[in-house]
């Protein structure tokens, strides 16, 4: 007898990697990133809708230009990659 596998629905699926509020600051992101050992953030609003995606290669470039400061939200960073 071979076993099934049963697939359930899922209403609210979390989308393609960790969900985090888009007013965390890079610095922030950058350690949970490392500490979740993933290469990406999925951005929400406050109402939980997503806004936008970040990745590691892109912050660590952030981090290292001029435009860097230790205040920049995430939310930020993606109205300037607009």
């Amino acid at each position: 007898m071979t076993p099934t596998r049963t697939q359930h629905a899922v209403l609210d699926r979390p989308g393609p990697g960790p969900r985090v509020s888009d007013d965390m600051t890079v610095e922030v992101a950058l350690s949970l990133m490392a500490g979740a050992r993933v290469d990406h953030l999925v951005l929400c609003d406050g109402d939980e809708q997503r806004t936008g995606l970040v990745t590691l290669a892109g912050l660590a470039v952030l981090r290292d230009s001029s435009a860097y400061t230790d205040r920049l939200r995430l939310r930020d960073v993606v109205s300037l990659a607009r």
